[in-house]
């Protein structure tokens, strides 16, 4: 069983940055991937960054040059650095990882994100 851990959001203005941490409850080595998701109310979820553990990275179109996932192998923590926030943002922001044993996937509890205008 995994556990991830969010924290890092709330509200900020337009332009201005925001940090999300994902806490694991295990090595994230054991991950075969681990990434953000978000969703906004009315809207399906949708990855925003990845991060595989080879240390590859993708990151959706529109937050590409804004956003940037990264992650710490000692303390089992994966971030998202969000810089130049917008208000179509705004969203409930979901870590979540792949088991590299089972490939079953985990999700963090969510954080909110509100970027005003």
């Amino acid at each position: 069983q995994v556990q991830l851990v969010e924290s890092g959001g709330g509200l900020v203005q337009a332009g201005g940055p925001l940090r999300l941490s994902c806490a694991a409850s295990g090595s994230i080595f054991s991950m075969h991937a681990m990434g953000w998701y978000r969703q906004a109310p009315g809207k399906q979820r949708e990855l925003v960054a990845a991060i595989t553990s080879g240390g590859s990275t993708n990151d959706a179109d529109s937050v590409k040059g804004r956003f940037t996932i990264s992650r710490d192998n000692a303390k089992n923590t994966v971030y998202l650095q969000m810089n130049s926030l917008k208000p179509e943002d705004t969203a409930v922001y979901f870590c979540s990882a792949v088991l590299r044993t089972t490939m079953a996937r985990y999700w963090g509890q969510g954080t909110q994100v509100t970027v005003s205008s």
